[in-house]
């Protein structure tokens, strides 16, 4: 078990996850440090997912295993949120340090969330954080391209104290970028890590979706969209990923899943302090780059981190 300030619980929504569970499964009790609990929320399989999870909650105590009603279809973005609270709400938050939502379709190295705690326990800042997803694509290892500045939703690690000051996941598509802009504009900091020992097989590939993977990246504009994001800072990240599986194609799916909310007058954010907050850091991105961009945020919202810490 974890010792003293470093309980840790996995909160996992699934569904229909038999093809690839085991391996995500094994992983997770590979760890050099176990979960004080893994709660997995199964969202209406209709699979072999429950006979799966039975056999590993029978073995390994710190699983348990929680049925949720059938939707009648897997969920993505606002959905998954749901299932994730759902477990959530079954838990006591403050009986842990921190507290992850993670997927059933990954593979992570042994010593993943022990690193992850040594890093949050050397900077107190450290709000959520994360390695960072490779695919296998044509029989080739592939990054998925993720920037430093966002822990990954796959695997969302965070402070308890964190989680609940940026009032948790709003219960939307972007959910995961979301969260790290609330922590950084609370003084908080959210990072993922290049480092080897924290990367990570992603089984199934990000953007991909249970109808097609352009389904998946219009979604992502739209989401894009919803949180309040630039228009020139998105056209960028599409150009940039039209370097990305599947070449050229999928960014533009994405671009025109952001044109076509705006064009339908889709609702936005409704906090539009950190609509305002989220393109200032973007402007700043398309100048100077996210590193440095992400540096001078950091450096400005000290005070409020400072002012908040002395309370």
């Amino acid at each position: 078990m974890p010792h003293s300030g470093r309980r840790y619980a996995l909160i996992t929504p699934c569904r229909d996850e038999a093809q690839y569970m085991r391996r995500t499964l094994d992983s997770v009790v590979a760890q050099t440090e176990h979960p004080a609990l893994w709660l997995i929320v199964d969202d209406g399989s209709t699979d072999d997912t429950p006979q799966i999870l039975a056999e590993y909650a029978a073995r390994h105590d710190w699983i348990r295993v929680v049925p949720k009603p059938n939707r009648g279809a897997r969920a993505v973005g606002p959905g998954v949120i749901e299932a994730f609270y759902f477990g959530l709400d079954q838990i006591d938050m403050g009986a842990f340090d921190y507290i992850c939502k993670f997927d059933l379709d990954l593979e992570m190295p042994s010593g993943y969330f022990a690193i992850l705690m040594d890093k949050m326990e050397a900077n107190p800042r450290l709000g959520s954080c994360s390695g960072k997803p490779w695919f296998m694509w044509n029989g080739a290892k592939v990054s998925e391209k993720c920037g430093s500045e966002m822990s990954v939703g796959m695997t969302k690690f965070y402070r308890v104290q964190c989680f609940r000051e940026i009032g948790g996941f709003v219960r939307e598509v972007m959910w995961d970028a979301i969260d790290c802009h609330k922590s950084r504009q609370l003084g908080w900091q959210a990072r993922a890590f290049d480092d080897e020992a924290l990367s990570f097989e992603h089984l199934r590939p990000m953007g991909s979706s249970q109808k097609s993977v352009y389904t998946g990246r219009m979604r992502h504009g739209y989401g894009q969209y919803f949180m309040g994001s630039s228009f020139w800072f998105f056209t960028a990240s599409c150009i940039f990923r039209m370097a990305h599986p599947p070449y050229v194609t999928g960014g533009l799916a994405s671009w025109w899943g952001y044109v076509r909310a705006a064009l339908q007058g889709k609702e936005q954010l409704p906090d539009p302090e950190l609509r305002a907050f989220i393109r200032s850091y973007q402007r700043r991105a398309l100048v100077k780059g996210k590193d440095a961009a992400i540096a001078e945020i950091d450096a400005a919202q000290a005070p409020v981190w400072d002012a908040r810490a002395a309370v």
